[in-house]
Formats: C-alpha cells, structure tokens, sequence
C-alpha cells in the first residue's frame, strides 16, 4: 500500500451509470497523496474542460476511482507496452496526453489501437508513435471504487 503522507501522482475518475463524467490527474505530485486525492476529486467534477461541473444530483449518482501512479519512464520501443499494466503518456512539440491503464481494458483496445487513440486524444495523427513521438508509460493501483453518496431518496 501507499503512505497517505506521501506525494504521488494520481487521477481520479468520476462516471454516472458507467459513462465518463470527469477524469482530473496529475503525473508529477504536487503535494501528500491524501490532500491530492481532496483537490483532484473536486477539480474532476468540477473542472474537467470536456464536461460543464457537475450537479449536486449528478454527485449523488456518481462513482469515484482513485488510481494512485507509479513515476513515468520512458519506452525504448511500442512493443513495450504492455496492455492492462501500463497507463501511456504520448508527447511531440507542444503536444501531450494521458491515458490510464483500465482505458484500453474498457475498450477491449490492442496495443496498437490504445497508442493510437493516446495520439488522436493528444490532437497528434493517429501514427505518430510510429513516427518518433515519446512513449512514456506507468502503472496505476485503484485505490478506491465507489459511490461519492448514496442515491437521494425518490
């Protein structure tokens, strides 16, 4: 396990009824795993650019997943990357994403789609890590999985 006090890098996941509702992280820890974990849960929920903040009823409904990071290293190649252990980080210039490790599992992605659709979220041809963009890549333990409250009486 972790040591709550000390700093990791982190995303949190929010979904209603199993669909994507907010997903906050950072690679690099900024500060004591329990304080990052409080500021990340809330910047997923109410700051995520992709979704506009989420409702208190939203709240309500929602499921949290904690996924607690392992330090970014590089990949000498693609084939290193193994599918379900391993979140990717696919960088070229100015332009970057992230994409967790559970992301391709709940796809049902292959190595070469999950590269891929790591590339097309960076704004990047969907080839370029075939084309020298940086390969990065992490591992991540579900630290938690659960409801942010319990369902409002109807």
């Amino acid at each position: 396990m972790f040591e709550l006090s000390a700093p990791r890098g982190l995303f949190v996941t929010l979904r209603i009824d199993g669909r994507l509702r907010g997903c906050i992280g950072h690679l690099i820890p900024r500060q004591p795993l329990y304080a990052e974990v409080q500021q990340v849960a809330l910047a997923a929920a109410m700051r995520d650019p992709r979704f506009p903040p989420m409702t208190p009823g939203e709240i309500r409904c929602a499921t949290i997943e904690v996924s607690v990071l392992t330090p970014p290293r590089a990949v000498l190649s693609p084939n290193d990357v193994v599918v379900g252990q391993h979140g990717v980080i696919i960088s070229r210039g100015a332009r970057r994403a992230v994409m967790l490790p559970q992301v391709p599992l709940e796809h049902g992605w292959d190595r070469e789609t999950f590269l891929s659709q790591t590339c097309r979220k960076a704004g990047l041809p969907a080839d370029a890590w075939r084309q020298g963009a940086e390969i990065e890549v992490f591992e991540a333990d579900v630290i938690a999985e659960g409801r942010l409250q319990q369902p409002a009486p109807p």
